[in-house]
């Protein structure tokens, strides 16, 4: 296997890596014995819920419920008579019922109300159809029902998904409710018209959603799944959403859905938990089946009803609403039989041991191959933290077959360093080594701050910079010394971690300008109130806040690490990391980069630089435009000296300040 001969650390592991790849080829070719291919294996979806039948001219339902003893659809159609219209068993767990145009057709019509009753071994329930793709809340009761979704045009789309061609992929992290200044949820079609050209403009091109699948509290983010095929009706409609990636498509904007296939929530009467009577129908039994930290249920990857419900929900989105890929949440989690909580990952045995979930791996592998199989261009991100071997490499080669990985290291190394540290204390050789310590041939995506740090109990980098000094020192007019500090420091700090820390890039809405608020959801602590489940676009835009600056120099980060391809060259070579007076230099891609974290400006400071000529400033986060105070002469020319093997130049080296060198032409 490649990714052994890569990395000689899995010498000891080698027969495990090959195991998993051969346990990876016998699922699929089984698959493929049964159903003929990949695809047909996920196209359940196709199958199960409610379609059309043309030729019989009705409507079927179906599910499968292997363990329960009654099955009937109800609602709207038949005046809400739970008995009316059982479903027929015909085997191997499958129920059906046809509904035929005759006796339904202004029965059974677009927005129709429905659920399904289940008899089986734990008494009668009122439940969702699981293939369901629509469900909506009641405001008066707060039930959910399923809603029959046959409008008269359904949505075309009319635009392709954009190729990156040699940009860095460069994420927006968004969710769609909270996106708006108003207090109250947010909609798929407020998203398009006030968001979707502020991320373009900003020079992003790609937008992650989050929170899409339906899920019955909203406070949880998106986390707690109830209804994997049915988009959020908290937001609009199917066919708004589908608007929204055609819209996105149409400005150059990938669209990549944050997936959550590694837990669903517990409830009853809106999930899959205990569909037909059973804990194991599509989910672990006991205690194996529950996470202890989510207060969620966990799915049973070796079965392969699960295995076809997950890949056919994997299908779902990208064929229905035209994603351009997935970010897996809780990948970890879904690694380990532990779930990876307090493990240490010193040894090559610990991802290959008997804590591993073989069957999980097998299911990752089989959704990478699905997925690039629809579309090669389509981008898969793996939210794990354990540093699985090969979780970016190619099946083939021993991996898991992601494009992908977050580096999750990072913003818990900015959060240690700001909480635990003085300025004094931080180690230039940390900083450098944190930034880079990865396998290069493992493509990351960095980040700086996560959306976990924008939630209540928790403080984004510029709360934890500025604090209570953002609400009355944001005026441009105003002096602050800690404001000073906290805009200098979070300029530097992502311009230090998108030029080091990974080959793609991702942020959170509002993270680029200091939004100064944490997230709260409505709950019943805060009187369900919205006032923090927003974001504050107006700060962004007022030209007299210095939320404006911090704005302007992540427009202007972005373009220059796409014009100078900082984030596809070779690994940075560090220069100098200077303890004393708190300086970083290093070179990328025939650039020099200082990093003076420091709270003196040295003039005359000698650095080294690799190569003979005259510098000069290509880019300062030290510019007025951006908080700065000029302290530069960007016009200025930085001769270099040789002196035997070593080419030194004299810089004036600013305090807190990220400048970066150009040899002049």
């Amino acid at each position: 296997m490649k990714i052994v001969d890569r990395d000689s650390w899995l010498n000891p592991v080698a027969d495990e890596v090959q195991k998993r790849f051969e346990r990876y080829q016998n699922r699929l070719k089984s698959i493929e014995k049964q159903y003929g291919s990949l695809g047909t294996f996920a196209s359940a979806h196709q199958f199960f819920g409610l379609h059309y039948d043309r030729i019989r001219r009705g409507w079927w339902y179906r599910e499968w419920a292997p363990a329960a003893h009654y099955l009937s659809i109800f609602g709207d159609f038949n005046g809400w008579q739970r008995y009316a219209n059982p479903l027929e068993n015909t085997g191997n767990g499958i129920w059906e019922i046809f509904l035929p145009d005759d006796e339904y057709k202004n029965k059974l019509v677009h927005g129709s109300l429905l659920k399904v009753i289940v008899q089986s071994s734990i008494g009668e329930q009122e439940r969702l159809p699981i293939y369901i793709n629509r469900v909506v809340q009641d405001e008066n009761t707060k039930d959910f029902s399923a809603q029959f979704w046959n409008p008269e045009k359904y949505y075309v789309f009319e635009n392709q998904s954009p190729k990156l061609k040699d940009e860095p992929l460069l994420i927006y992290e968004s969710h769609v409710g909270m996106a708006q200044e108003k207090e109250e949820v947010g909609s798929y079609n407020e998203f398009i018209t006030n968001v979707i050209p502020r991320i373009k403009a900003d020079g992003y091109n790609a937008v992650q959603l989050m929170a899409i699948a339906e899920h019955p509290y909203y406070g949880s983010f998106g986390y707690h799944v109830s209804n994997f095929f049915a988009a959020s009706s908290r937001f609009g409609t199917p066919e708004e959403l589908k608007k929204l990636v055609d819209t996105a498509h149409g400005m150059g904007l990938l669209v990549i859905m944050d997936l959550v296939h590694s837990h669903t929530v517990k409830n009853v009467r809106e999930g899959i938990n205990l569909f037909d009577g059973t804990e194991y129908q599509y989910l672990k039994p006991g205690m194996e089946g529950v996470h202890p930290q989510w207060d969620s249920k966990l799915f049973n990857y070796g079965k392969t009803e699960t295995l076809q419900l997950l890949l056919s929900n994997v299908r779902y989105w990208l064929d229905e609403y035209h994603f351009d890929g997935y970010r897996f949440d809780g990948v970890t989690s879904m690694l380990y039989k532990n779930h990876g909580i307090d493990e240490t990952f010193d040894s090559p045995w610990k991802y290959f041991g008997d804590n591993v979930d073989n069957d999980a791996v097998t299911y990752l592998q089989l959704a990478n191959k699905l997925i690039h199989d629809i579309d090669n261009q389509n981008v898969t991100i793996a939210e794990d933290v354990s540093g699985m071997p090969g979780i970016c490499a190619k099946i083939e080669d021993g991996g898991i077959g992601f494009d992908f990985r977050l580096g999750m290291g990072l913003p818990d190394f900015w959060i240690k360093v700001l909480k635990d540290q003085t300025d004094e204390q931080w180690n230039m050789h940390e900083f450098f080594f944190t930034m880079t310590n990865r396998l290069q041939d493992v493509k990351t995506i960095a980040y700086a701050e996560s959306h976990d740090q924008a939630l209540v109990g928790d403080k984004t980098l510029a709360f934890r910079l500025m604090d209570k000094e953002m609400y009355t020192a944001m005026d441009k007019a105003s002096q602050n010394l800690i404001i000073d500090r906290g805009i200098a420091l979070h300029k530097m700090i992502r311009f230090f971690t998108i030029t080091l820390g990974g080959d793609a890039w991702l942020n959170f809405m509002g993270n680029e300008f200091g939004h100064p608020e944490w997230i709260d959801f409505p709950r019943y602590d805060n009187g369900w109130s919205y006032k923090y489940a927003k974001r504050q676009w107006s700060l962004a835009d007022a030209d007299y806040l210095k939320y404006h600056w911090l704005g302007d120099f992540d427009k202007a980060m972005l373009d220059f690490v796409k014009k100078n391809k900082v984030m596809s060259a070779a690994p940075a070579w560090l220069l100098n990391a200077d303890e004393d007076n708190k300086t970083i230099v290093f070179e990328r891609n025939n650039l020099i980069f200082v990093f003076n974290w420091g709270q003196k400006s040295l003039p005359d400071y000698k650095i080294k630089v690799k190569q003979t000529g005259d510098y000069k400033i290509i880019f300062s986060s030290d510019d007025k435009s951006f908080g700065g105070f000029e302290n530069i002469d960007k016009s200025a020319v930085f001769p270099s000296e040789k002196i035997g093997d070593e080419i030194t130049m004299k810089i004036y080296n600013v305090a807190r300040t990220a400048v970066v060198y150009s040899l002049k032409k």
